[in-house]
């Protein structure tokens, strides 16, 4: 089992939108020292608590701070910009990082943006799923090229007979970077999508164990439909992760920097999309009033001193019945105790689970 950071991020919305990309790029930087192995950083355009709205710029920046960590967007809304304009600026970052990139995608979650671009959740996903095949052809295609399909549109120029112009731009990895696609919901159609195309599958934070074995059996039956073997060490599954010397203090310090961000913004975000039954295990009978900071505490995050994560953690892999890459959730806590909490992980839980390294190949 590999370790990554997901950076949505998750900063109170009333911190200075500088202070918090210097500690997103200080995160990563840390990371990159401890042997964490990729950063896949969020896209959104309307929300305070995340606020990268070009996750492209801020990892430009982070490439020369950093030496082995591949980086990610996670994900590129597909739905909202011409995929011709996507193509090229994800080509670009490649060749800036030199392929140390991975390319997530999605159509775009969170409800505030889609309803900003004037779509329904629906649109959103078809306008993502012909995007993706359009980019593609265009990083396959030479010279002159044109496109008409039910959303986006590409037109030859009469400029492209002069010499030097036409398509020119294509990806440093060939034929492309690797694809990674995100799924939230139970039964995730999306990930049947990865599952059909050998793409890697990333299962989001904020859902139940019984939810995550529906993930990877979408992406099972849709490779096997495919004539594909699937590959669990693909499979990134994202996690609110937290460590510390005691339990007591663990469970004290997320509870207080986690809990407001699970209070004041994602729990509510879920509770107004009808959501907040994913959170649950199935036949749980929790009732909805009673999902709160505490209540993910005791039954979401992995929160603890190294021994107590080490056994959660093994206790997840098995219950899902293995994946490649645990994706630690970046929340804001002060410098500190989240660097601490992050050189635990790698120096004192990862060495417990040894073993389970390459296990799921």
């Amino acid at each position: 089992m590999d370790y990554g950071l997901f950076m949505m991020p998750l900063h109170p919305p009333e911190k200075p939108v500088t202070q918090c990309y210097d500690e997103d790029l200080a995160t990563i930087v840390l990371a990159d020292k401890l042997g964490y192995r990729e950063a896949w950083v969020g896209e959104h355009f309307t929300s305070a608590w995340e606020n990268i709205v070009a996750p492209d710029l801020l990892m430009a920046k982070a490439i020369p701070l950093t030496e082995r960590i591949i980086f990610g967007t996670g994900v590129s809304c597909l739905a909202y910009q011409h995929p011709f304009v996507i193509a090229h600026r994800i080509a670009c970052f490649d060749h800036l990082a030199k392929g140390r990139f991975q390319f997530g995608i999605g159509p775009g979650a969170l409800l505030t943006d889609i309803s900003t671009f004037g779509l329904t959740a629906d649109e959103a996903r078809d306008r993502a799923r012909e995007a993706i095949q359009l980019i593609l052809r265009l990083w396959q295609s030479e010279g002159e090229f044109s496109y008409e399909g039910r959303h986006w549109r590409v037109w030859p120029s009469e400029c492209h007979r002069v010499p030097g112009t036409g398509l020119f731009m294509k990806p440093y990895q060939r034929p492309h970077p690797p694809i990674a696609v995100a799924g939230s919901s139970p039964n995730s159609k999306t990930l049947e999508v990865a599952g059909e195309h050998g793409w890697i599958p990333m299962s989001i934070n904020m859902l139940s164990v019984s939810g995550l074995r529906t993930h990877w059996a979408a992406v099972d039956a849709a490779a096997r439909r495919a004539g594909r073997t699937p590959d669990r060490a693909q499979w990134r599954i994202a996690r609110e992760v937290y460590v510390a010397p005691t339990t007591a203090e663990a469970r004290e310090q997320a509870l207080r920097f986690f809990g407001r961000a699970f209070s004041e913004y994602m729990g509510p975000l879920l509770r107004s999309g009808g959501r907040l039954d994913r959170l649950k295990d199935e036949g749980d009978p929790t009732p909805e009033a009673q999902i709160d900071a505490r209540w993910m505490l005791d039954h979401l995050w992995i929160v603890g001193d190294p021994d107590t994560v080490a056994e959660k953690l093994r206790r997840l892999y098995d219950a899902v019945g293995g994946f490649g890459t645990l994706l630690v959730i970046c929340h804001d806590v002060p410098a500190d105790l989240w660097q601490r909490s992050l050189r635990l992980l790698a120096s004192e839980v990862a060495p417990r689970l040894a073993e389970l390294a390459g296990s799921t190949a």
